[in-house]
């Protein structure tokens, strides 16, 4: 289960290393629960089998029967031993059926909900693994930290989107930057494409500085849970300006520097 961690979700997998040996375990259930279902879409053909896959994974956690599958075993003995809310599971496996289908992001709040099902709630579910009790004051905190890391981390992956139709560019942002979904998806993106990311840019950093003003309240306990965002501040740095290259290249940090900037955070916090 580590190293399906490792080699899918790096950032995650070296946060966990920051982890109590105690909680660590758990830490990379969630995780690898995250890796298995987020990478659905590039293991099936066709939306139809992809479905059936999130449905093994609502039945797992719904019956409570991993049917021998090591990472829904690892998932079920987290959720047990913490208590940890079956539905936002639920809500995660409905927010990844998007995932399955080339039809566009249709608004900012859609957009938003998606990483708020996703990416938020593994924050908030690694939170209650960390420490249960101050876990329920910092949904707001992991509402905003799991927007700005998934937008981040849709604009690395837009190269890849583009190639398979798919576009997680919500259709009013496009409209707003004077182009559509079919003229982004197609060649080189058209005029308002880098507009567009722009405005994604903008937004990821909305979120991100949302969470940094009030990151001197996060519970120490809690700094863990938020390891993994460390990196988007200095990833979205380096896309400003770009944002035409961005169509067709993915931009990205180094590996050991985002372990250096995940590094500093789980030594000094963000206060």
């Amino acid at each position: 289960m580590s190293e399906l961690v490792r080699a899918s979700d790096r950032d995650r997998y070296v946060a966990a290393l920051y982890a109590p040996e105690d909680r660590r375990a758990d830490l990379l259930a969630l995780f690898a629960f995250n890796a298995e279902t987020a990478g659905i879409r590039d293991r099936v053909s066709q939306a139809l089998p992809g479905e059936i896959r999130l449905q093994w994974w609502r039945d797992v956690i719904e019956k409570q029967d991993a049917a021998g599958h090591p990472v829904a075993e690892a998932l079920l003995h987290a959720i047990e031993r913490h208590n940890l809310p079956r539905q936002a599971f639920q809500n995660l496996l409905d927010a990844r059926i998007f995932d399955l289908y080339d039809d566009p992001m249709p608004t900012r709040g859609d957009l938003e909900g998606y990483c708020g099902e996703t990416a938020s709630a593994l924050i908030q579910l690694s939170s209650l693994v960390l420490d249960a009790d101050a876990a329920a004051g910092a949904a707001e905190l992991a509402g905003h930290a799991g927007c700005a890391q998934a937008i981040a981390g849709l604009l690395r992956q837009l190269p890849l989107h583009r190639r398979r139709g798919q576009c997680y560019v919500p259709k009013d942002v496009l409209s707003a930057a004077g182009t559509s979904p079919e003229e982004f998806l197609a060649g080189d993106g058209g005029p308002g494409g880098p507009r567009a990311i722009a405005a994604m840019i903008a937004l990821a950093r909305e979120h991100l500085s949302a969470f940094e003003r009030a990151a001197g309240s996060l519970p120490e306990s809690l700094r863990l849970a938020y390891l993994p965002l460390a990196p988007a501040g200095a990833q979205l740095a380096k896309m400003q300006g770009r944002e035409a290259d961005m169509l067709n290249a993915a931009v990205d940090l180094s590996a050991w520097r985002k372990h250096w900037l995940i590094f500093r955070r789980a030594t000094g916090g963000w206060g």
